[in-house]
Order: structure tokens, then sequence, then C-alpha cells
């Protein structure tokens, strides 16, 4: 029986997870199960690195992640599910890679840049920020990962993980396998505003949405902004809330939909209805899995152990390895 490739990916905790996370990540996630050796992480280390100033709701964050992530198809069977901080190796594998990162490697990473501009009410000036594609790095070869699932945006981060291993293993002698960006399916859905769905923006809909809190957000959407009113035609092609139909309604509604909003036979109002029930429905097995997990805590809690001690233990084979070739071992 051939031995399955590993992959790793994770997931900074800070907020609960939308339909753009579904989609963008967590579906393909949940395919790739049966194909990988799958390694997890909630990176709550990562989340201090622009929420160091407030870390009240970081555990909070942890436990909802997970509840999401099971929600979603991610499973115990299947995958290593685990939390970052759970395992103290990735902090030790951080601090050796970080004696060998040159700066300017840090200093030209595309993401770094951009968000010094973006989160300018912010105070990144820091070396944890400018130093996380080194945890990042640590996180992914300390399991000696074969793969990194990415969106095309995030294969920078990849590459740059491939040059810190490659550096190490140039140092000291072969040690770490250099992880291949993993292109998953591009799967980009836009928030009510029609800017990318983000917790940032307050435009998202998230998994945990009650059907009410669905229709609220649903009614906000925004839609063709040349139809100005009922009996005005409308062109489904632009329109955001048909956007949304042709990925959660019944094929036939998405006909009736196009149809009758070409010829006037039915307002947006009534056409955001008609999404928004498709929608819930769509969500309800997710949500009915997440209350079943969130009404077992102590459940929950055994999934982030045992996780993580599985996790723990591979972690500790690489830290010897590094230990060995570095010539440190205490």
């Amino acid at each position: 029986m051939t031995e399955k490739k590993r992959i790793l990916s994770g997931m900074r905790p800070t907020g609960p997870l939308h339909l753009g996370n579904l989609h963008g990540a967590l579906a393909n996630w949940a395919e790739m199960q049966d194909e990988y050796d799958c390694f997890f992480f909630i990176a709550d280390w990562h989340a201090l690195t622009s929420s160091y100033e407030d870390t009240s709701s970081i555990n909070t964050y942890v436990r909802e992640m997970i509840l999401d992530w099971l929600s979603a198809g991610l499973s115990p069977e299947k995958s290593t599910l685990f939390v970052q901080s759970y395992v103290k190796e990735h902090a030790e594998l951080f601090l050796f890679l970080s004696m060998i990162t040159p700066v300017p490697w840090l200093e030209r990473n595309p993401t770094y840049k951009d968000q010094i501009v973006q989160m300018e009410n912010r105070d990144l000036s820091t070396f944890g920020f400018l130093g996380y594609p080194v945890l990042q790095a640590a996180d992914i070869i300390i399991y000696k990962a074969h793969g990194v699932p990415v969106g095309v945006d995030q294969v920078p981060h990849v590459e740059i993980t491939r040059e810190i291993a490659r550096r190490f293993n140039y140092l000291y002698g072969k040690v770490f396998p250099e992880p291949d960006a993993i292109l998953t399916k591009d799967s980009k859905i836009l928030g009510w505003d029609r800017r990318k769905m983000s917790k940032s923006y307050d435009n998202a809909i998230y998994l945990s949405d009650s059907p009410d809190d669905i229709a609220s957000k649903v009614s906000k959407m925004v839609t063709d902004e040349n139809r100005k009113r009922k009996n005005d035609p409308g062109n489904p092609d632009i329109c955001n809330v048909f956007d949304f139909h042709k990925r959660y309604s019944d094929p036939a509604l998405v006909d009736d939909i196009s149809e009758n909003c070409r010829n006037a036979g039915i307002g947006c109002v009534e056409c955001k209805k008609k999404m928004g029930v498709s929608l819930a429905a769509f969500l309800e097995p997710i949500r009915e899995k997440r209350m079943y997990y969130k009404e077992r805590p102590e459940m929950v809690e055994d999934i982030i152990v045992s996780g993580s001690d599985r996790a723990r233990k591979v972690a500790q084979q690489t830290l010897r390895e590094v230990r060995a070739a570095v010539k440190i071992t205490a």
C-alpha cells in the first residue's frame, strides 16, 4: 500500500468562519482527507502577530474554530486536528530558523508590505510581525509536509518556506523536504456589499448564522444597481444575489429567477427572500452538526488534546533530528 503524502495548513483564530472560508479552504480540505495524510492546525500564536494588544478572545475563537471545522466535514479520524500552542516544538524550531533567515527575505514578503498599509491603524513594527513567515515555515517543515494547500495569492508564503528549508539543509545537512504549494480550487465569494467577504468588512455570512441572521444579511445585498424599480428589467449576470442563487439554489429555481429577472417578473426583494431560504437550507446540516459538537464540549476538548498529542510526537522526532544536525543536543 502506497503511503499517503502529508499536507499541512492552518488558520488564525481571529473570529467566526464564514462562507468565504468554507469555499476557499474548508471544503477543499475536507475533500483532501482521503487522499492525503492531513495535518490542520489552529494558529493561535499567529493571531498574536496583529492582535497582540488584546488577546482576550483568542481562546474562545480557538473553540469556535474547531466547531466550524468539524461541522464543515473535517474529521479527527481522518486528519490530525490540533492547536499550534499545544505543540511547543514549533517555537523551538522557529528559534533555530530565525538564526539563519536573512532579514531582506522577510522585508520583501508581499503580504508584509500589504498588511502594513492595510492595518495602518495598528503598530505592526514588531519582530513577531516581520518574522511570522519564519514561524510559518517552522509550522510546515516540522511535520515534513510534502505540500501546503493554498490559493494562488498565498504561493509566495510557501516559496519562502522552501527557501528557509533549503538554507537549513545547505548549512546543516538534509533534514527537511521542500514543500510544494498545492493550488486549491479558487472559489471566491463576495460579501453582501459586493466586496470580498471578510470579518473586517463586516459583510460576512457566517457558518453559525441562524436563518433569521441570514435573512437579515441577504436583505441588504447589493443587486443590479441599474434596476431602479420593480417593473424595470434586470440583469442577473451582474447581480451578486444571482451569483448566490447559482451556488445555493435548485437549478430549476435558478432558471426561473434568471428568466423572471430579465423580464421584470420578479422583484429584488422577493428574489433575495428566495435566495435566503436556499442559503439557510444549504447551511442547515452544518449548523446541526455544529450544535451537536457545541453541546459536547468534553468531546471537542478531547479532539483538540488527542490531535495535539499526535502532532507533538511527530514534531518531537523532527526536533531530535534538527538538534543533531545543528549539533546542539541537550
